[in-house]
This record gives structure tokens, sequence and C-alpha cells, in this order.
């Protein structure tokens, strides 16, 4: 069956959640392109969640994105209406694929809804019981030339293939958040994995225009096996400066170094709120489980997740409030663990005292944001960054030991068998975690 045929009939599984609303979004566009291309045959995509009114939100969300993505490909889109003479302006096409989109999705509460699906996509809670619940479920009901999709983070692939039975008709297609911008997907196999369900993952990725990488089929893949293990190594810098520091201003301080120093979009502790502080700490769980030489733990997201700190997205994809308070989006304070409250930034003038514990940015500095699109960054980072490597402030040596971490990290997924090479661990942390370079560089000897 080519990938033209699957489509007709496809789920997704969680839809109406933060990852499986972006998935549910793209293969629609997929699949809308195609009824476009084959009016006279009928395409179906099961949005399954739990809530209905969950589902309300999703429909909505879809609608603006697909017009958002329409008013952006609109010369494509114009190819592909070339026999509608009644779309004339550019506004006829938007709004034609935006109703076409929406015309193949069929929102379900039910699994038995869609035990006709040619593919599923999996996007539910990182959860292995709960995921090997649903799977199974579905496997029993749905065809044995159904295959799966799971966007699991970090559970092993051949895990959930050997436990619900599903004979090697299942790969990790892992999307990044949000994965209707973000063009990165990881994509692992076991050694099960069967080659029709690899090639249809990639023509499929190919066709949505993301940056596929292999990861090989290792608990916490290439991201977030160099993202959890980059948590470790700040909250232990974190607690290395409490001779020095308070724990609220050593978070503070790691967050800046990592998000100023080493020119990244966030900081390592407003990261762990974007992902969500409790799915950092399953995924470290997950990790423990299935690495048997590794001990991913950490006490503060431990304590963090039983205070209630969590982070995470609010519906309308603002964040809410985690290690750090959030205030028009923007970081204001930094929860206090024995306060059982938030120290804001402007409750004293402690902020400026570890600002001016860490002393000054290297010379040549410049923001992550206006480095991104900056044509001559690859000439200025290597300045920036021997500046870095000559200074001697404590900001600056904390950087340097940050710098040297992260390429050990990266260093050891490709010893480990995680990344096949070096430059996938780099691709995925440029690609996933925007971030300007990747960790295994030379800018820090």
């Amino acid at each position: 069956m080519t990938l033209d045929d699957r489509l007709e009939n496809v789920a997704v599984i969680g839809a109406a959640g933060k990852m499986g609303s972006g998935i549910t979004l793209l293969v629609a566009q997929e699949m809308a392109k195609l009824k476009i291309k084959n009016p006279d045959k009928d395409y179906h995509l099961y949005a399954m969640d739990i809530s209905e009114k969950a589902l309300d939100g999703l429909l909505a969300y879809i609608r603006k994105m697909a017009t958002k993505s329409a008013e952006k490909g609109c010369v494509m889109l114009r190819e592909l209406y070339k026999d509608r003479s009644d779309l004339i302006e550019n506004y006829d096409i938007i709004d034609q694929f935006t109703l076409d989109v929406m015309d193949v999705i069929r929102p379900v509460t039910d699994v038995p809804s869609f035990k006709d699906a040619h593919m599923v996509f999996e996007a539910i809670v990182e959860d292995e019981k709960i995921k090997f619940k649903v799977l199974d479920k579905i496997n029993n009901l749905c065809s044995k030339q159904t295959l799966y999709f799971t966007n699991t983070s970090s559970i092993p692939i051949h895990v959930l293939d050997d436990e619900v039975g599903l004979g090697g008709r299942i790969i990790g297609m892992h999307f990044y958040n949000p994965p209707a911008v973000q063009k990165l997907v990881e994509m692992i196999q076991s050694e099960n994995t069967q080659k029709e369900v690899a090639d249809t993952a990639l023509e499929l990725g190919q066709r949505m225009r993301k940056k596929m990488v292999p990861s090989n089929d290792i608990a916490g893949f290439i991201g977030n096996g160099h993202f959890m293990r980059d948590i470790l190594h700040a909250v232990s810098e974190v607690e290395d400066l409490r001779d020095d520091l308070s724990q609220v201003e050593a978070i503070y301080a790691l967050n800046k170094v990592s998000q100023d120093y080493l020119i990244r979009p966030m900081g390592i502790f407003q990261l762990i709120d974007y992902v969500g502080v409790e799915v950092c700490q399953l995924i470290m769980k997950v990790m423990t489980q299935y690495i048997t030489d590794a001990t991913l733990q950490s006490v503060l997201i431990d304590k963090m997740v039983e205070k209630k700190v969590i982070g995470g997205q609010n519906p309308d994809g603002s964040q809410k409030d985690g290690i750090l308070k959030y205030e028009k989006g923007r970081p204001a304070g930094i929860y206090d663990l024995d306060k059982g409250s938030y120290r804001l930034f402007s409750d004293g003038d402690w902020k400026e005292k570890v600002d001016s514990f860490l002393g000054e940015l290297p010379e040549g500095w410049a923001l992550w944001r206006a480095l991104l699109r900056d044509p001559k960054k690859d000439e200025k980072l290597p300045k920036i960054f021997t500046n870095l490597k000559n200074s001697d402030a404590r900001g600056a040596e904390l950087a340097k030991n940050y710098f040297k971490r992260s390429k050990e990290i990266g260093q050891e997924l490709v010893k480990q068998g995680v990344a096949n090479k070096v430059d996938d661990v780099n691709q995925v942390m440029m690609n996933g975690f925007f971030h300007l370079y990747g960790p295994v560089n030379d800018y820090i000897i």
C-alpha cells in the first residue's frame, strides 16, 4: 500500500494535546492536498481525544493554523487549485484550503470509530503503561496491516512493539514542539521495524518538509538523551554554588549562564518549564529504567513536582508558572522551595547582586535572537566564544564548564550508540532546540 493509499484513512490518538494537535494539523494538510488532486476519493482523519471540549479547541486551532499555512503557501496552492476557475483571488484559495483541511477531520472520543485506519499516530501522555493499554486496544480492533507512528520522546520502540505485539509495524516519529513550526523529527527504528514502516515515515516526513534525523532505539533517543543530562549538569552546578548563593539565586545564575553566555533561545530552567517539569521527571524515570549504566534523577526536579511546580503551557499556548514565574510571557521570578512561593526579580536587589557575581558578558556578545538570522553569525560566534574562553569572570567559568559537559554528552551519545555520528547530535540540538551551534564543537576546547 502506498503512502497516498494509507493517507485515505488515518487516526491520531491524543489529537487535542500539545503534540497531537500539531500532528493532526500536519497530517490533515497532506490529506487535503491529496483530496484536491483526487476529488472522487474519501479521506478521513479520525482525531481522537477523551474530551469533547478539547476537541472543539482542536478544531479552532486547526482552522486558525491551516489558514496561516495557506497564506504562506498560496503560490503552491494556486497550482493545486489550477482547475478551479471559481477560485480567483488569494483569499478565495486560502478559504478553500482551510475548508478542505477541516473537511477531512472527524473528531471522535472512542477507539472503534477508526477500526479501518491504515495509519495510527500516537501522541498521548509519556506513560508507558497508558501507551501499552491504548495501543493494545487499537491493535485488537484494527487490521494487521495498520502501521503505527509513536511520538514517544523516551520509551524504546522495541518495548512498545514487544509489549503490544505489533510485529514491527511501529516506528518512532518524535516531533518537536510545536510540530507545526519545528522542522526536526527524530526517526527511531527498532531492530524489528518493518521496512515499509520506515519508508512510509521517511516519505511522510519529507512531504511535511521536516528534517528527518535517525536516532537509535535507546531510551531518550538523541534529543532527550542530551537534554536530560544537560539538566543534571545545571542542577549539579546549582548545588556547587550553594556556598556563595541561595538556591533561588543559583537557579537564576545557571538559567542566565545557559541562556546568555551560551547564546541559547532560553535558559535551562525556562526550557524545563516549557517542556514541563513533571514531563522531564517522567522522561528521566524511563531512561533510568532502560539504560542500565545511567542513573538519571534530580532531587531538585522531584521536589518541584512534589510541590506541584510543573510548568507546561495553557490551552492558548502561554507559559504556565513552573520553576520560574512568568509575567506577560517573560521570566519574573524563581520558585523558593523553602518558602513555597516565588521570589520575584523585583523583590529587593538580589537579582542585580547575582548579575554582579557572574560578571560581564564577553566582548562582542549578542542576543540569540539577534544572531539567529545574522548572515555573519558563523564569523561572530568564534570571536565571542574566544573572548569567553579568555575571560575569568565567574559567569564565564560556569559557561566554560557547561560547554565542556555539553560536548562530552554529545560525544557519549555517539559512543553509546544512541546517535550514528556527531553531526546527528548537532543537527538534533540545532533544529529541535533552536541552538545556534551543535554541542560538539571546537569553540571551547
